[in-house]
């Protein structure tokens, strides 16, 4: 008769996952994964990111401030220009698993 292995229960509970929770809800919309995937090729203003997700740019702006605040964007202002880019670098990760599964080639 084989003796059964005690299984090791991987760290953290129910409640250490509610910060990522709500930062993975924050990233569950297609206007923010297409920001993040835009910004992790490059650094662009949120008049760019506006354009290229086709929204005003104060809807932008909303979207950006809800990306900064989870701690996945930083912005760098350049005279009259803000720039964001990617603070995060596991969103790399992220992104790459989410394009595998949801883009066609």
């Amino acid at each position: 008769m084989a003796t059964a292995k005690k299984q090791t229960k991987p760290r953290g509970s129910v409640q250490d996952f509610s910060a990522a929770a709500e930062c993975l809800k924050t990233l569950a919309h297609p206007v923010r994964l297409r920001i993040v995937q835009m910004l992790l090729h490059g650094r662009y203003t949120v008049g760019e990111l506006a354009a290229d997700c086709e929204i005003p740019d104060n809807v932008g702006s909303e979207h950006l401030r809800l990306l900064q605040r989870c701690g996945f964007l930083d912005s760098q202002r350049e005279g009259r220009r803000v720039y964001y880019s990617v603070a995060e670098p596991h969103l790399s990760q992220l992104m790459a698993c989410i394009e595998g599964r949801f883009l066609s080639e």
